[in-house]
């Protein structure tokens, strides 16, 4: 059995971070609620626990408390910001508020301690990290030493080795803070004793067995979107079933520039799967006719993609629609690149079998009388993870390191009304971006970058004549979490060959703006 870490979030904003680190050190964490049942926990098997940070103080009323069983099980603990705090309140020791509070850089001067791995031990100067807390350790519990302090916490760090227990004031997961990534892998690899065992090929021969377990010899359905996380969960699913897959790609009309011939090349061809292509693009454009609202867009977008899956998958399997009954063993599996964010952010009770296609393959939800099991083989799995086990499955690059892209498509990034000729400008611009900036290999620089069709019109003058054309605006981003984001500093010369062509290969535009608001929401879709 692969071996696991215990993340008890208590509402940091940093905590999805923190599981993104520890598998960053091949180790495999799933994050939980800090109150969340102890037999849900414990069933992982963990070899240690990580406390997370948190808004709240540990002397309010109401506040997250430690689980009992966390020191009961006798397993390495590291209490991180709130988590150090609740260590200190539980074991012993005092908390109170700051006079001074501590938010951003600081520096911070170590003892030894076995928490610190080499590269911080043989620092001669200050380590930098990252603050962000009101309170402060004014007293340590019994059994603890200071193992590392700031000019405004003398106890930015604390530790009692003999019983595996270890916090510190500062946020190790985020990248202002030097050599953190070294830190959780000191403490899960040196302390917990973990395996660095989460590895691609780990991955793909664990998810292979259950997958087969969970299919038997049922069919399964995917839906493909032609982005990254339905391609590799169809590959997977494929590397472990065969042929009971079937994959069925409905082309909107509202995909970006030679994806649908891609689809279709990869994995038909390429891959050998089952697929099913429908070419619905005329039927898209008509039901967004007249509507300029995005969230309207995304609705009507929903409601026709669920029809044309619904006529293919009624079509080929009978028994999962028209009202009929199947029983359990003779219903097809749908199968979702949900991924673990998804699963973090909702926080909710297990999705049903019925209940939505992921936004990021269409916006609605599928009719009741579709009866479907849920297959979702990238669960627990960060995108960096996808993308890993998408290259070892044999996919190609320019699929695996697809930017994300929206479930309604071009049509939320056309403002205004959707027109086949403003599909088509948009289209034209938007693969003169993509294609200049894999010249200036800037695709993995550039986490999300596309270009927007603005419902505006604008003087200028081409050929000494007048013109009176359509703006198209350029968002690109940097992330390392999807959470929150940066605008990219695309180099000049690179933004000005691509406003150069965009204006003289595009019909009906004549100027381009580049967006550099800073740091825009996570979900960076223009609409």
């Amino acid at each position: 059995m692969t071996d696991a870490i215990a993340i008890l979030d208590f509402g940091s904003q940093y905590s999805q971070l923190i599981a993104r680190r520890v598998r960053e050190a091949h180790v495999y964490c799933e994050l939980f609620p800090w109150d969340a049942p102890r037999e849900r926990v414990m069933a992982l098997q963990p070899r240690g626990f990580i406390l997370s940070g948190g808004p709240n103080s540990v002397y309010d009323v109401g506040a997250p408390t430690l689980p009992a069983y966390v020191l009961e099980s006798g397993l390495p603990v590291l209490g991180i910001c709130y988590g150090m705090q609740l260590l200190a309140h539980v074991l012993g020791g005092q908390v109170a508020a700051s006079a001074h509070r501590e938010y951003g850089d600081a520096r911070l001067e170590i003892r030894d301690c076995d928490l610190w791995p080499n590269a911080i031990r043989d620092l001669r100067s200050p380590l930098n990290v990252w603050m962000s807390h009101g309170d402060r350790i004014t007293a340590l519990p019994p059994g603890f030493e200071v193992i590392a302090q700031t000019a405004n916490s003398p106890v930015a760090g604390m530790a009692d080795p003999s019983r595996r227990l270890y916090a510190i004031q500062f946020h190790p997961e985020v990248n202002h803070t030097r050599h953190g990534r070294e830190i959780i892998a000191q403490f899960v690899h040196v302390i917990c004793g973990c395996r660095a065992s989460w590895t691609p090929g780990n991955i793909i021969e664990e998810s292979v067995l259950r997958i087969r377990a969970q299919v038997g010899g049922r069919s399964v359905i995917c839906g493909l979107s032609g982005g990254v996380d339905s391609a590799v969960a169809a590959a997977l699913v494929h590397r472990a079933v065969g042929n009971q897959l079937t994959c069925v790609f409905v082309n909107t009309g509202l995909l970006r520039k030679g994806e649908p011939e891609q689809v279709v090349e990869t994995f038909e061809r390429a891959q050998g799967m089952r697929l099913i292509a429908v070419d619905a693009g005329e039927d898209f454009i008509e039901a967004l006719s007249g509507v300029t609202d995005p969230e309207e867009k995304r609705r009507r977008i929903g409601e026709k993609f669920i029809r044309v899956f619904e006529s293919v998958v009624n079509g080929r399997w009978p028994t999962v629609g028209n009202g009929h009954t199947a029983a359990a063993e003779d219903r097809p599996l749908l199968c979702q690149g949900t991924l673990y964010p998804d699963v973090i952010e909702s926080r909710g009770p297990e999705r049903q079998a019925a209940a939505k296609i992921k936004t990021h393959h269409n916006v609605g939800g599928l009719p009741r009388d579709m009866q479907f099991d849920l297959l979702e083989p990238l669960r627990y799995l960060f995108k960096d993870e996808v993308r890993a086990i998408g290259s070892t499955l044999g996919l190609p690059d320019e699929l695996v390191w697809r930017q994300p892209f929206p479930g309604p498509g071009l049509a939320v990034r056309v403002l205004g009304e959707v027109t086949w000729d403003r599909l088509e400008r948009l289209r034209e611009a938007d693969a003169i971006l993509q294609e200049e900036l894999r010249r200036a290999d800037l695709m993995r620089a550039t986490s999300q970058a596309f270009a927007v069709l603005l419902p505006v019109r604008t003087v200028g003058v081409m050929g000494d004549g007048r013109t009176y054309n359509e703006v198209i605006a350029i968002r690109a981003v940097t992330t390392d979490d999807f959470m929150t984001a940066d605008w990219a500093r695309i180099p000049f010369d690179v933004l000005a060959r691509v406003s150069n062509r965009i204006v003289n290969e595009v019909p009906g535009v004549n100027r381009v703006v580049y967006d550099i608001t800073t740091k825009p929401p996570a979900t960076i879709e223009w609409e």
